[in-house]
């Protein structure tokens, strides 16, 4: 999951197909990017506005079938909004 600078919450769907957009505070889904992979495992915002989305997914747990009919799973993606990500901040320990 990521969010974005207005608060919105971004959500990788495994077995799903799609990343989310969701408002938490409503519960009400904004926006459904597809994903060309069946198990979507992550996203965050990149980019040097920060308006990339980039969009991990695995291969593991496909059938033969399923990998020829999505033979990019395991593949990252990258989409660019306009919506950027929330700014993020390094942890110094």
């Amino acid at each position: 999951m990521t969010v974005d600078e207005e608060g919105m919450l971004w959500i990788a769907h495994w077995g799903g197909y799609q990343v989310t957009r969701w408002n938490p505070r409503t519960g009400k889904m904004l926006q459904s990017l597809s994903v060309p992979a069946p198990h979507v495992t992550s996203c965050v915002f990149g980019g040097k506005n920060r308006n990339e989305l980039y969009i991990t997914t695995a291969r593991e747990w496909l059938s033969e079938e399923l990998l020829r009919q999505y033979p990019l799973s395991g593949g990252l993606f990258r989409v660019k909004l306009d919506i950027c990500g929330a700014e993020s901040y390094s942890f110094i320990g």
